[in-house]
């Protein structure tokens, strides 16, 4: 991303600035300039922007212009409905999909009930339509046009619905408190690390691609980036009526707003495309899907100075800076072949029968596209036309990407996880894989990893399945924890070698998932790609005869383009296809609960555009119901309420640790009585005054002269910061004999001054001296040492092994040496053993990632 983009696909220092930052040596800050401390941010804007690099304290750094605090934009956010109360009802009714049976049920019932000081006057539905229709002029509506493409001696019409791409962009610049979080210069942000400055890449506008978009533009212009998505969805049951979306989301705007699909800023439909119904006579013909393809690409070059919310007028340029969308759509907007092409990625020339080998390909380029079309359509005969264009496996229509200056097709279209990684390349392919190897070793082998599986322990989003054999899922994280004692390399040699594979997948999927990405995560992340083809190699070859199985497929292929993407457009949950396929439920939603089932299209749209609507009333409400709440009285106590920052009452959530779920005060003797058959609970007095005795001394607090009051509970919060995105996150853990039924002792990683060590909560309570509260655990540490043999062959599965001490071993500490949570699978194999389950989010994956690297003992 330097000026000269003679970097700009390689992930580097920066050193825009000049010489003081070296790729490999240590910072020096210059004259005058005060030594940077460790973590500080810096921050190197476009040179289009004018805006000199800034320097800041990591506690300090935000990325987004603060909003200021003013009144609210809009002091009677309801209308054009009469009262508030006539909003908060008719919202319901539309949130709810009534029909109008329904609503005018509704609304009977509330005039019969109507109290108090708001009015209520709606009367029925027809009136509540008219009302939303009437709030919906100030957004950019949808429009429609008749497509017309000719196909075989006939000019073929469909009807196609849009709302203007540009105008509904300049919607959201107009609000005054979205502005705010518009970013339109590019960055380069860098970390100091004691020695240099390291770059990290997060949204859209610190990767290469927007630094480049904006490089093109007039040195005054503004990048006004939109994110694209399409794709076929099923709306009735059994999928005999299917809509085609675009929908559209802000490259500008941060990830959190921008991935929000209930609020303003986040994604929204903007187009519906027809379907094309099959014909069984041409489906097969090369001009018939040439026609198809038409039809999607069938249907400004300039800057706009635009006055946005704040009073700040830009000079805009758009840019369609990404495409989202899975493997079949990528190559529609590509106007490729596709699976059974000659070179059927979209991003690049790898020829059909080498995608299943990791190598550098020359990449596909705009430029290359359209000479090659043009010259096909210069030639005299239909058949040299379509000789030149199979060479490079192109469709004869003119790409509609190609009417926006300084878009890329190739560039644009985006590494998609949902469809390549979790659905594809696992689910349809290496979970089948494991299934064939199970089979292959018979009914214990399933009933063994059925009982792995539901043996693993309970923790947010990780599932459980009663017969995993007999699902297909996609997260492939657990597997490894799962299948590592059945896959041995002497019971089952190539089960072995494949959940080695699999190892290395799951490794980069998540490098591939991280939020925020530096040079050295990058490095990382490639090094697994290129370990996983490695392998793979191997398994291919050995596993051919027996298994049959084709590796040669897109899917396969595509990983080797991730980290490029990460670095041209950040990290990959800004062009992830997720969040549009949730949308896809809401249409679904709306096609069988409000439409007549005929003209499906407008009615949806139409619904749609109140839903936009009814949002962004709801925001001006919420800012006015906050706006009267400052600085109010506690209806109970009557007393000012002491707010933060934010306008809230404090909270525990800036607390690092804290203690919930309250049972009561006991004595030791009732602890003792009701832990008796427990070991860890063995002299809990003496380790208690053992605790307090180093404990308060090294605090400066005098030491008891009388009893102390023990409380126990049975849940801890732990806030903690990301070693990831650097964000402060948040487990919830349980120390409860009877969490729904069943015990449940959660697992943490404790801090000490040497490394961190992982242990049991076994007893969580608090202890009151005097008038101050202590909040401990009692703990069963698994630390126990584990031979480098060992280490060495949990290693080559990425594993990582804790042992724990005897149960009287227990130890007392305080619960604000608890880093985070942490969830352990047991080893069926050996007694009292323990693997960490580093797949449970991106921050554990990193630190255990940390400590295998570290040098063994």
């Amino acid at each position: 991303m330097p000026k000269s983009n003679q970097r700009a696909s390689e992930l580097t220092t920066c050193d825009r600035c000049g010489a003081n930052v070296r790729a490999h040596g240590k910072f020096n800050p210059g004259p005058n300039k005060p030594d940077p401390e460790l973590d500080d941010i810096k921050v190197e804007y476009h040179p289009h922007s004018q805006i000199p690099s800034t320097v800041h304290h990591f506690s300090e750094f935000t990325c987004s212009r603060m909003t200021e605090d003013t009144v609210p934009r809009n002091n009677s956010p309801w209308e054009p409905f009469r009262t508030r109360l006539d909003f908060e009802i008719a919202e319901i009714a539309l949130e709810a999909a009534m029909t109008k049976d329904q609503t005018n049920r509704l609304l009977d019932l509330m005039h019969r009930s109507a109290s108090g000081n708001d009015k209520f006057t709606l009367q029925n539905h027809n009136e509540v339509r008219s009302l939303w229709d009437i709030a919906l002029q100030h957004y950019t509506r949808f429009q429609n046009d008749t497509v017309s493409v000719p196909f075989d001696s006939e000019v073929h019409e469909f009807e196609m619905h849009y709302r203007p791409l540009w105008d509904w962009g300049l919607d959201l610049l107009r609000d005054k408190y979205l502005v705010p979080h518009f970013v339109f210069d590019a960055q380069c942000l860098s970390k100091f690390d004691r020695e240099r400055f390291v770059r990290f890449i997060d949204e859209p506008w610190t990767a290469d691609a927007f630094w480049n978009a904006q490089s093109q533009l007039p040195s005054d212009a503004k990048p006004l980036a939109f994110i694209l998505y399409a794709d076929k969805s099923k709306l009735s049951s059994f999928g005999t009526q299917k809509g085609y979306p675009i929908i559209v989301r802000i490259a500008n705007l941060p990830v959190h707003i921008c991935n929000n699909n209930t609020a303003l800023g986040g994604g929204r439909v903007v187009g519906w495309l027809p379907i094309i119904v099959e014909n069984q006579e041409h489906v097969k013909k090369k001009n018939y899907v040439d026609f198809k393809n038409a039809v999607w690409h069938t249907h400004s070059n300039t800057g706009y100075w635009f006055e946005c919310g704040d009073g700040i007028q830009c000079h805009l340029w758009p840019v369609i800076l990404i495409l989202s969308a899975d493997y079949e759509e990528q190559c529609i907007m590509a106007l490729i072949h596709g699976l059974k092409g000659k070179f059927p990625c979209p991003v690049c020339l790898v020829p059909q029968d080498e995608q299943s080998i990791l190598a550098t390909h020359e990449l596909c380029t705009r430029c290359q596209s359209e000479d090659v079309l043009c010259t096909a359509r210069s030639k005299p005969s239909e058949k040299e036309k379509e000789l030149h264009l199979k060479a490079f496996l192109l469709q004869n229509v003119e790409n509609v990407f190609s009417r926006v200056v300084h878009v890329n097709v190739h560039r644009a279209l985006s590494f998609d996880r949902l469809h390549t990684n979790e659905e594809g390349l696992w689910g349809d392919h290496l979970w089948k894989e494991v299934k064939f190897w199970i089979s292959d070793l018979g009914h214990d082998a399933a009933v063994k990893l059925d009982k792995n599986f539901d043996g693993l322990p309970r923790w947010p989003d990780l599932t459980h399945f009663l017969s995993v054999i007999a699902v297909d899922f996609t997260d492939g994280t657990m597997i490894v924890f799962a299948a590592q004692d059945i896959f041995t390399s002497s019971r089952c040699k190539l089960g072995h070698l494949l959940l080695r594979c699999i190892r290395y997948y799951v490794e980069f999927d998540i490098y591939a998932s991280l939020e925020v990405h530096t040079e050295h995560t990058i490095a990382a992340g490639r090094l697994a790609v290129q370990k996983f083809s490695e392998i793979m190699a191997e398994y291919i070859a050995q596993s051919q005869p027996e298994t049959l199985k084709n590796w040669n497929f897109p899917k396969k292929h595509l990983v080797s383009h991730i980290f490029d993407d990460i670095i041209s457009k950040g990290a990959t949950r800004n062009y992830s296809t997720k969040p549009n396929e949730k949308m896809h439920g809401s249409l679904r939603k709306i096609y069988l609960q409000c439409t007549n089932f005929k003209n499906i299209a407008s009615q949806i749209l139409h619904y749609d555009e109140w839903l936009l609507t009814s949002t962004s009333m709801h925001t001006e409400l919420d800012e006015l119901d906050e706006y009267y709440k400052r600085n109010t009285c506690d209806p109970e106590t009557n007393e000012v309420l002491d707010l933060d920052d934010t306008g809230e009452p404090e909270s525990t959530n800036t607390i690092h640790a804290h203690l919930g779920s309250r049972q009561g005060n006991h004595s030791f003797s009732d602890i003792m009585l009701s832990h008796r058959t427990d070991r860890a609970f063995t002299n809990f007095r003496m380790k208690l005054n053992g605790f307090l005795n180093n404990f308060l001394p090294q605090h400066n607090i005098p030491l008891p002269d009388g009893r102390c009051i023990i409380t126990v509970f049975h849940f801890l919060r732990v806030n903690y910061e990301s070693i990831v995105d650097w964000r402060l996150h948040r487990d919830l853990l349980q120390c409860n004999p009877k969490f729904y039924g069943s015990p449940r002792y959660d697992c943490v990683i404790v801090k000490t001054a040497d490394k961190p060590f992982f242990a049991r909560l076994v007893y969580m309570f608090s202890c009151l001296i005097g008038s101050t509260d202590f909040p401990l655990a009692l703990i069963q540490p698994y630390d126990v040492g584990i031979a480098s043999s060992r280490r060495r062959r949990d290693n080559n599965m990425g594993l990582w092994r804790v042992r724990a001490k005897p149960r009287i071993s227990s130890e007392i500490i305080s619960v604000q040496l608890i880093i985070r949570g942490a969830a352990l699978a047991n080893d069926p194999e050996t007694d009292g053993d323990y693997f960490v389950i580093h797949t449970v989010d991106t921050d554990m994956f990193l630190r255990v990632k940390a400590l295998q690297d570290q040098p063994s003992t």
